[in-house]
């Protein structure tokens, strides 16, 4: 090839490319024609893609390119109608697009279109010649009509129907026959878009009453083109749950035989099986049962609590292992010789944990550990095909799909059937169990789980009689040390609102009073422990340092032990924070979980903060909150709390052999709980 010949070549124009069909829209949705053809519900916007060869790219001109849209169709008279466009230039590569003007296209017509590319010199093939393919689109100018709705569950505007945690079918269908879609709503979820099998069909949902009340099911059915009807509405009354079909308290006289059922059938006992144990603290049980683990010690039925396995269900009780170094099983049912389900203690991982097993698939999490109660609710939802496992109220594991058996058989507590009869015996006590045929929701399970906060000590701290600060509620009072006294306004201050050269007094923290220390030895004590700090605790109080600046860490609440503190509330300077340090034995030097909440002094130039320490046992974890804010930093997992022995104490902290961190400053409101309260109470 001559030099000369080469520059002839590179001089010529390559035409634009083919449009592909795959660069083609309309509007924003893909090219396609015949059945899967688009529909559109407003003037249509034809868009594509063209492109000229990269090497027509010369310097000195652009690489730009315009596009020739043409649209065509059958009018009704059969005459055909087209329409043409040519777009401005544009780079290439870039989409090139022709707004149809409104009207210009009939509605419920199928209009054909294509497109080709040309750069001023050529033009490329059509869209739709060769490989390609004509795009083809509807116009819809007409809206869908209204759903109607209906279920078989829940008839409309019936008072009451049956009712949280028993699932409803809601039917949605509407008289056009090209919808597509129904977009829905529940009162406060969920919400979706269901999509019939063939357009104009009728959707079946379900949904789950999560509560009772009052509830409403809004529908808009939408078309192939987008276009949505009016509102449908559909509004049914929902019933509180039903009660359960089975229900052993277990709390009966020592030395019975059997078990009385509240519901279903009464339990027999096996003589390993004594009554009038301990219920869990803080809860509607008064007793428990204590099963031995031995082949004695179960209680069984003689007819099945769950009546149908395949259909949903849930199953709870209060269980407190004597150990966990073994399987153990809480309670189940038999289906011939083997289990339906089963809910129990699994060790046969590295660490103990709850379990429930249904239709072969086992969910577990949680952490039992002995002689501490738990809570424990299994469900089996038929509608999601899942296992549940709530412990103490809260989801644990991942639900697992189940395919239960539909055999039937005795309902038992404290064992699992198997091959090979009877096994896992629970060793410990059990008490509330109880059946349920329809779904427990998450809320039910928080109830069934709940254990009372009950207020074990509320100080004022407006007066100290004989230097005692007396308890609301008539219980120990708080003793006064030296450096301690109840700052009130002194009699005779003046009164600022009439006197505008008066200087006020400082007023209380709260009410008429507060415990103001010195810093140095000031101190006050509740005689007594006041709260158990190895099950849930809560306890708070109103303080205000008097430093702008401390030189030294002060606690304003611990609570001791025999060599150190179960927990104590500090101030510490250096990060600026309040600081929560649990060590996890009555040790010197023993580790500690330490949680902190950024709060500057005020020196007294402000109302105080409230801070609170909250340990829940049932979830392993502790909280400070400073004005009623926590947060991840503040959190931290607690798995053994330990008892304390000594009195609760204000404004100081064990140090080494005696008291030191004292409080310089001024605390108020102080209030202790057994229980943990709920992030909602705190405030």
């Amino acid at each position: 090839m001559t030099a000369g010949t080469g520059a002839a070549q590179a001089a010529d124009n390559l035409p634009p490319k083919q449009p592909l069909v795959q660069d083609l829209e309309t509007g924003s949705k893909e090219c396609a024609a015949g059945d899967r053809r688009v529909y559109v519900s407003g003037a249509p916007v034809l868009s594509a893609v063209l492109y000229d060869p990269e090497e027509d790219n010369h310097p000195a001109e652009a690489n730009l390119v315009k596009g020739e849209f043409e649209a065509w169709w059958t009018d009704a008279d059969g005459v055909e109608q087209r329409l043409t466009r040519t777009t401005l230039e544009g780079h290439s590569g870039n989409p090139q697009r022709w707004h149809m003007p409104e009207g210009s296209v009939p509605p419920d017509t199928v209009i054909s279109w294509r497109v080709r590319a040309n750069d001023g010199r050529a033009t490329s093939p059509w869209s739709s010649e060769g490989d390609g393919s004509v795009c083809e689109f509807v116009y819809d100018d007409v809206n869908p009509e209204k759903a109607t709705i209906s279920s078989p569950e829940y008839p409309e505007n019936v008072f009451w129907v049956d009712g949280v945690g028993v699932y409803g079918h809601f039917t949605m269908d509407s008289p056009s026959d090209d919808v597509v879609a129904y977009s829905y709503g529940f009162i406060g979820g969920p919400y979706g878009t269901a999509r019939p099998e063939r357009p104009g069909g009728p959707v079946t949902i379900p949904f789950l009453p999560l509560d009772s009340g009052p509830e409403s099911l809004t529908v808009r059915a939408i078309d192939r083109a987008g276009r949505s009807s009016g509102q449908s509405s559909y509004d049914f009354m929902v019933k509180s749950g039903r009660a359960p079909v089975a229900h052993w308290p277990l709390a009966d006289a020592k030395g019975a035989t059997s078990a009385d059922a509240e519901a279903g059938s009464d339990a027999a006992a096996g003589t390993g099986v004594t009554f009038g144990a301990p219920a869990p603290a803080r809860t509607k049980l008064t007793a428990s049962a204590t099963l031995d683990g031995s082949s004695h010690g179960y209680l069984t039925t003689d007819a099945p609590a769950v009546a149908d396995p395949r259909k949903s269900f849930a199953v709870s009780a209060w269980a407190r292992p004597a150990d966990t170094g073994r399987n153990m099983t809480v309670a189940g049912q038999d289906a011939g010789q083997a289990a339906a389900f089963a809910l129990g203690l699994n060790a046969r991982g590295e660490t103990p944990d709850w379990s429930f097993t249904v239709g072969g698939a086992t969910v577990s999490g949680g952490a039992p550990e002995t002689g501490e109660w738990a809570h424990l609710l299994g469900v089996y939802d038929a509608e999601t095909g899942k296992a549940q496992l709530y412990v103490n109220g809260h989801e644990v594991g991942t639900g697992a799909g189940a395919t239960p058996t539909a055999t039937a058989g005795a309902f038992q507590i404290g064992r699992v059937r198997d091959g090979n009869g009877y096994h896992d015996r629970w060793h410990g006590e059990l008490g509330g169990v109880r059946v349920h045929d329809r779904v427990v929701v998450p809320d039910e399970a928080s109830e069934l789980a709940y254990r009372e906060t009950t207020l074990r000590g509320h100080w004022s701290l407006e007066t100290a009689p004989d230097g005692a600060s007396p308890d609301a509620n008539g219980g120990a009072p708080l003793k006064l040390g030296p450096g301690a006294t109840i700052y009130r306004v002194p009699d005779g201050s003046c009164e600022w609102w009439l006197d505008p050269d008066c200087t006020p007094p400082p007023q209380p923290l709260a009410g008429d009073g507060h415990l103001a220390l010195d810093g140095k030895t000031g101190h006050a004590i509740a005689e007594g422990p006041v709260v158990d700090t190895s099950d849930s605790f809560t306890i708070s109080a109103v303080v205000q340092l008097a430093d702008r600046e401390p030189e030294r860490p002060m606690t304003v609440l611990s609570l001791p032990g025999e060599h150190t503190d179960a927990f104590k509330v500090r101030y510490q300077p250096e990060q600026h924070a309040w600081q929560l340090v649990m060590p996890h034995r009555d040790e010197r030097g023993a580790p500690e979980t330490v949680v902190a909440r950024f709060a500057r002094a005020d020196g007294r130039d402000g109302i105080g903060e409230r801070v609170a320490v909250v340990y829940d046992d049932a979830t392993d974890k502790v909280k400070l909150y400073v004005d009623g804010q926590s947060g991840a930093d503040a959190t931290a997992a607690l798995p053994n709390g330990w008892r304390a022995s000594g009195p609760l104490q204000i404004g100081r902290a064990r140090t080494g052999d005696g008291w030191g961190e004292h409080l310089h400053g001024d605390v108020d409101e102080v209030r202790a709980f057994s229980g943990a309260l709920p992030d909602g109470r705190i405030p």
